[in-house]
């Protein structure tokens, strides 16, 4: 059984402005086209694919509010990626913390 590593969005953040984190979306491509985080990676759930995340970054995964990055963060957890989480809230809890989006 594998335990997710949750992080806020405003450290989340922090992270990946700091260049110490990548930023996974793995939402569908309709919801990534209507409003996204900036330089967040797309890939989807349905077709997920863990050779796509390096095993050698600290990865940050989100969705629209938690469930499905917490199951892409439990795949990849699996698979051997040591420092990945699940950004808690998603891009909901993203932009309630009052970090900006692009539409």
């Amino acid at each position: 059984m594998t335990i997710v590593q949750n992080v806020d969005p405003k450290t989340a953040a922090d992270w990946i402005e700091a260049g110490d984190a990548i930023l996974i979306d793995v939402r569908e491509a309709g919801e990534h086209a209507a409003e996204r985080i900036a330089n967040a990676e797309l890939i989807p759930l349905s077709a997920f694919r863990i050779d796509a995340v390096p095993q050698d970054k600290r990865v940050v995964v989100h969705c629209a509010g938690g469930k499905r990055a917490a199951q892409a963060v439990g795949f990849l957890q699996i698979s051997g990626h040591k420092d990945v989480h699940n950004m808690v809230g998603g891009i909901m809890g993203w932009k309630k913390a009052g970090l900006a989006t692009v539409a």
